[in-house]
């Protein structure tokens, strides 16, 4: 997900990002240049031990105050309603209880607070999601527990209140692997 055509989907996401920040799975860090310089700060986890290196650079160049933490997302250490905006960008495919890790994402999020995310997940054509369903297995076992078809939206409506999203086929990318959920579920005050 680092090709140069993904970061338009992250510079349109990322702006409505406000307050304390907490972004599940920063891997390397791809997301911090569109950041707005206004968050006060940014709490980024991982489960991957190898990325938190690997971020160094970027953290250090950014203007942002960001605390690196290893952690995985479906058992947050953090107190109820701590942050005002929580981040996720194709990772939610990869979370082996993902959704536990929503609950959490819920459960961190101040009243009023906004779950900005862009994942990959389950198309609506019906002949794109057999084929979805038959490389997932082999998918989780190259793509690091990435499950192609996980359908995004039903997960975050039983869990939030307001979800607004966009699904499309990203450009360029093969319809079984680009199928993008992008937007915002907010937690009632």
């Amino acid at each position: 997900m680092s090709a140069a055509n993904f970061n338009a989907y992250r510079q349109e996401l990322l702006a409505n990002a406000s307050g304390d920040v907490l972004e599940i799975g920063f891997g390397t860090g791809l997301n911090l240049s569109y950041y707005p310089e206004s968050i006060h700060q940014l709490i980024a986890i991982d489960a991957n031990p190898g990325v938190l290196p690997l971020a160094q650079k970027r953290i250090q160049s950014s203007q942002i105050n960001v605390e690196q933490q290893l952690l995985n997302g479906e058992k947050l250490p953090m107190p109820d309603n701590t942050f005002d905006t929580v981040v996720s960008t194709w990772t939610l495919c990869s979370i082996a209880k993902v959704e536990k890790a929503i609950q959490e994402i819920y459960r961190v999020l101040k009243p009023g607070g906004k779950f900005l995310f862009i994942e990959h997940g389950l198309a609506s054509e019906p002949g794109i999601r057999v084929w979805q369903n038959r490389l997932t297995p082999f998918q989780k076992i190259v793509g690091d527990g990435c499950h192609l078809n996980r359908n995004i939206k039903q997960l975050l409506e039983n869990q939030f209140e307001s979800v607004t999203l966009q699904e499309f086929y990203a450009e360029n990318v093969p319809k079984v692997l680009g199928y993008f959920y992008q937007g915002i579920a907010t937690k009632c005050s």
